[in-house]
């Protein structure tokens, strides 16, 4: 677990206060819950992407060489360009 330090408004830490003490649990809970709740997925939604990415290259040619296939994506004559006609 790591510790982080926010800054909250004061009506924001007023509601989390109140509600912390209504639920008996504390503040630092209540931010995890609800960052949990807002920025993580389920552990069956998790799983669902998962599988659904399962095949998605499926039919895509294979790289027989990596570098090779990067070299090419990246292939571009930009700096031939530049040579070319320097800017001022």
């Amino acid at each position: 677990m790591h510790r982080t330090q926010l800054y909250l408004e004061e009506d924001l830490w007023q509601a989390l206060r109140l509600t912390a003490r209504q639920q008996g649990t504390t503040i630092s809970d209540l931010v995890r819950r609800a960052a949990r709740d807002a920025y993580l997925q389920s552990p069956e939604q998790r799983q669902h992407g998962m599988l659904n990415w399962i095949g998605a290259r499926r039919g895509w040619p294979e790289a027989e060489d990596t570098e090779t296939y990067i070299r090419q994506l990246r292939q571009d004559h930009r700096l031939e360009r530049w040579w070319k006609s320097p800017p001022s």
